[in-house]
């Protein structure tokens, strides 16, 4: 029988396994529209990575960045590490999808698009 093979790059199975697990422990403390957008984020980026898998290098890259903006937290100044917010993060996700040319993987359909002038590496750093 033969079947289609997909060849998947080595790092595609790692960042949906951070993006599961991170959103495992958001299911936690989150309810309501808090966690209704951590799921929405979550099912772009996993749909972003599958589509970039043999996309270049760079468009792996867009996509790596805002997996990493999705799960890493920011230290904060006390002894609890603050989350980072998820409207944050919706805004990278969204501007990773549009730079991909794939709007139907927006986070919020219902958002007008902003400029997308300034580059990837700015926003992140806002």
């Amino acid at each position: 029988m033969a079947g289609e093979q997909h060849t998947v790059e080595p790092g595609t199975d790692v960042l949906i396994r951070k993006v599961d697990s991170h959103l495992a422990a958001l299911r936690a403390g989150l309810h309501g529209p808090e966690l209704e957008l951590a799921e929405r984020l979550a099912r772009c980026l996993r749909e972003l990575v599958l589509c970039t898998a043999q996309a270049s290098a760079a468009d792996r890259g867009q996509v790596r960045v805002a997996v990493h903006y999705f799960v890493l937290r920011r230290e904060s100044r006390g002894r609890l590490l603050a989350v980072r917010s998820l409207t944050a993060a919706e805004r990278v996700v969204d501007r990773v999808a549009r730079q991909l040319g794939r709007p139907d993987l927006l986070a919020d359909l219902r958002r007008p698009a902003p400029d997308d002038a300034q580059p990837l590496n700015n926003a992140l750093l806002h």
